[in-house]
């Protein structure tokens, strides 16, 4: 029997369509709690399959701090997180839990 070659599962790579990013976001809040950098983490997966390069002309921020905000290991403030999401086209909305 032969070797079996695997590779790293990426999110990023099956987020075709802003519906789904905006699902993917959606699944990703529910499943979270209160883990930041969790949705940080999910907000990076979403900004890479739209393209980060693209994402930080739109948010004047520097692409090397956006790796490193959206990583899941950064701690991006509030701003950040807002014009991320405004660049990628995703509203936040409130709604009772």
């Amino acid at each position: 029997m032969g070797k079996i070659k695997l590779r790293k599962w990426d999110s990023a790579e099956h987020l075709k369509t802003d519906e789904d990013m905006v699902l993917y976001l959606e699944a990703c809040l529910e499943e979270a709690g209160d883990d930041a950098a969790f949705i940080a983490k999910a907000l990076g997966t979403i900004a890479r399959a739209k393209g980060m390069t693209q994402l930080a002309k739109e948010t004047g921020l520097g692409r090397e701090s956006l790796y490193k905000a959206l990583s899941g290991e950064g701690n991006p403030s509030f701003a950040t997180i807002l014009k991320v999401t405004t660049a990628l086209g995703i509203r936040l909305h409130a709604q009772p839990a």
